[in-house]
């Protein structure tokens, strides 16, 4: 028994030993590759910085290198144009931190102006390019997406700022604290398909909607939300509602 006793022991302290030596060669190799990944994560931040201030300019200046610049980071989480608090680095780096905020000044100065005729709704493609002429040429061109992008960084503000999809590929920017509700997305949709007008039969004949329905809903984008203006001698249908955010303004 005491035999026994001994080999059970004797085991018992090489099983020990052998997992204490796994460990000690797995936090070796976790170290080792840790290590490893040190250097890649470094070269390629030297490389990808290398990059970036050569191509600077470009990226201020060119949307298409810009997206492609962005789609590239994006791929490894990297995020150079999300602006000084989120982008760190990559944002003092290349100045886009500025670009993006000059950006985002700019779009709340064009939705503050515009804000009385549309009701706080604009057109995205059309704030895109009134923002555009406010920059001037020199600034360089600015996209749908770079618009996007800056509207993202004021929601923190809690002004309301939002891109809201209103369907078939149509977009429209929010600048006030306010939801709007399907039936007025839909009339914002139907808007934009018209040329920023709209009327009860259009609603009924296109969306399905009840003539009951279509009146209320267009008379509390007037009345209630400020959204359309009525035109009370339509030709066609003695009644009309404009919707200033889906129309185009020479300005």
């Amino acid at each position: 028994m005491h035999r026994l006793g001994g080999v059970g022991l004797a085991a018992f302290d090489r099983q020990r030993e052998s997992l204490r030596s796994f460990a000690e060669l797995s936090t070796e190799l976790s170290k080792t590759q840790v290590d490893h990944l040190h250097v890649q994560l470094t070269q390629f931040r030297s490389a990808l910085t290398h990059f970036a201030l050569n191509h600077r300019d470009s990226i201020r200046r060119d949307p298409t290198f810009r997206h492609a610049f962005q789609q590239m980071c994006s791929s490894i989480g990297v995020d150079p144009l999300a602006g000084p608090r989120k982008g760190g680095w990559w944002a003092e780096m290349l100045g886009m931190g500025d670009w993006q905020y000059e950006l985002g000044v700019q779009i709340v100065d064009v939705c503050v102006s515009t804000r009385e005729r549309n009701g706080g709704v604009i057109e995205l493609g059309e704030l895109v390019r009134m923002v555009s002429k406010l920059r001037g040429v020199e600034s360089g061109v600015v996209t749908e997406e770079d618009v996007i992008r800056s509207i993202k960084t004021l929601q923190p503000l809690g002004a309301g700022y939002e891109v809201i999809d209103v369907g078939n590929g149509r977009k429209m920017v929010r600048s006030v604290v306010k939801e709007l509700d399907e039936d007025q997305a839909t009339i914002l949709a139907e808007a934009q398909a018209e040329g920023g007008r709209v009327v009860e039969e259009t609603l009924v004949t296109r969306a399905g909607w009840t003539r009951e329905r279509a009146r209320a809903a267009l008379e509390n984008m007037l009345l209630r939300d400020g959204l359309c203006w009525l035109d009370a001698q339509d030709e066609q249908h003695g009644k009309a509602y404009w919707v200033p955010s889906a129309m185009r303004w020479d300005e």
